[in-house]
């Protein structure tokens, strides 16, 4: 097949690699004018876009995306690896209050990779470049679809018989919920010309403009969730001193929940370390963090941090990011396609709040998808838009409705805190546990620990971990025996707003 993918960020390039290795011949159309860099540091340093502010944010390759790329990109992995980013044994996170570290079986399957997101996506760009079959064409705009109107069911084979196709309707004279047949998708149209396609992937991100493009071909819009996130990020890039005397791993990721914000701590690759402030997008109070010195000042009122800004040197200016959601979006609604001929992958799909770091993992599992889906279903296209959206269910949506519930709670107690809006309830469920509560019994007890991580790194839907009997247990003897957690050191009011008008 040829398939032109419209994006070339991560997720883009991703599916690239994997289906020109599957024999199909693959396009990849970015918008930005993305010139190739010659190293790692220069590609940090030219990160920045306004059209994807989220690229010098805090990343890290969670065990997920790990375990994948071992499995279907294992030169892209090892690319990585001779290119400084860090595995991070998950010994390495365990905090000094868990007294049982003893390793376990499983544990190298929950395994973190600490990076900066240049640095992965230098590789990537490197690897696509180099991949016989991929083209990718730099400063070319999408400005919509091509696409015909209703196929002949003659030119259509027909879904019956396909393997797991339990529940499918037949491709042939496939229609809309309202009767109306499809519109089916031939390529893209550009500012540089049309470009014809077997199949089109939209992976242009979280700003994907795929139902201004489908309305303009006269389909049904997706159908589309969105849960607030709720939080501004303020992020900046440090370098650790040769020598210095570290106040703990550098490898650490640490996200500290405080009263008024969040604070945080990456490892990322070639001795880098990221540091985040994150207070509520609606906190005006913290609209100066995006200065250097003020950020600074903000940071040291967090003592976890303030021992890491004495043995590091800045290596970028502060980052600000917000208009951050939770959103999933479905190719088929109602039971049918959209259109077909045209997939999603990566954020054009799914976004999640970027602390918990599902980015990259979203994304190679939909190019997982994606190539898997080709491979069983040919050239169907019907089949193709039905199944991706059996698989978005299982692989994509239990992580969005995961972050929804995480985010909610976290933002009721934050308002609480600082509007003095009503306090959320505490959970009720006794057969089952949240995140919060698997946070603070992972400090004690190593079953909670490796559920918390087992979540963290997407190894199996939160629902299953949340469940499971003997999590359950352990969580709730952890709770019973420690309470709230350890205590954590934080700025007073006062101090707080003392660091915010330095």
């Amino acid at each position: 097949m040829r398939i032109a993918i419209a994006g070339g960020s991560a997720a883009g390039l991703f599916a690239a690699l994997l289906l020109a290795r599957a024999g199909h011949d693959v396009v990849v159309l970015e918008r930005d004018r993305l010139e190739p860099a010659a190293d790692v540091e220069s590609a940090a340093a030219m990160a920045f876009r306004p059209s994807a502010p989220q690229i010098v944010q805090p990343h890290l390759i969670m065990a997920r995306c790990r375990q994948l790329l071992i499995e279907r990109l294992p030169d892209v992995y090892a690319g990585m690896l001779a290119a400084g980013v860090a595995e991070a044994p998950l010994r390495t996170q365990m905090p000094d209050t868990l007294t049982d570290t003893a390793p376990r079986p499983g544990d190298e399957d929950l395994m973190p990779v600490m990076t900066r997101r240049s640095t992965v996506d230098w590789v990537l760009g490197r690897a696509a470049a180099a991949e016989p079959r991929v083209e990718v064409r730099y400063g070319v705009k999408v400005a919509g679809l091509l696409a015909v109107g209703p196929r002949s069911a003659a030119g259509m084979r027909s879904a019956a018989g396909m393997r797991s196709a339990a529940g499918m309707r037949s491709a042939a004279g496939m229609r809309s919920a309202a009767g109306t047949t499809l519109p089916h998708v031939t390529g893209l149209r550009t500012d540089r010309g049309d470009l014809p396609a077997d199949l089109v992937v939209d992976a242009t991100g979280r700003r994907s403009p795929v139902d201004d493009w489908l309305a303009q071909i006269g389909a049904r819009p997706t159908a589309t969730w969105f849960a607030e996130c709720g939080i501004a990020y303020y992020s900046r890039h440090y370098r650790i001193r040769q020598a210095a005397e570290l106040p703990g791993l550098p490898v650490t990721r640490t996200v500290i929940a405080l009263d008024e914000f969040l604070a945080g701590k990456w490892g990322a690759d070639n001795g880098a370390v990221q540091l985040v402030v994150a207070p509520l997008a609606a906190d005006r109070r913290f609209r100066t963090a995006r200065d250097p010195a003020i950020f600074t000042a903000v940071l040291r009122t967090v003592p976890a941090c303030a021992g890491w800004l004495d043995v590091m040197d800045p290596i970028t200016d502060v980052f600000p990011m917000g208009g951050l959601h939770n959103t999933l979006r479905r190719l088929v609604a109602d039971g049918s396609p959209v259109a077909t001929g045209l997939l999603a992958i990566g954020d054009s799909v799914c976004t999640t709040n970027p602390t918990l770091g599902r980015g990259l993992a979203l994304a190679l599992t939909g190019a997982a998808d994606l190539a898997d889906t080709l491979a069983e279903y040919g050239d169907d296209p019907a089949a193709h838009a039905l199944a991706m959206d059996r698989l978005v269910a299982a692989h994509v949506a239990p992580f969005y409705q995961d972050q929804a519930a995480i985010d909610a709670a976290r933002l009721a107690m934050m308002r609480h805190t600082i509007f003095g809006e009503p306090a959320p309830p505490p959970p009720a469920a006794a057969d089952r546990v949240s995140y919060p509560e698997l946070r603070v019994a992972g400090c004690y007890d190593p079953v909670a620990f490796r559920a918390f991580w087992t979540i963290n790194g997407m190894v199996r839907p939160p629902d299953e971990v949340y469940t499971d009997p003997q999590v359950v247990a352990c969580t709730r003897d952890a709770l019973g025996r420690h309470g709230s957690g350890p205590p954590v050191a934080q700025p007073t009011h006062a101090q707080l707003l003392a660091a915010l008008a330095a």
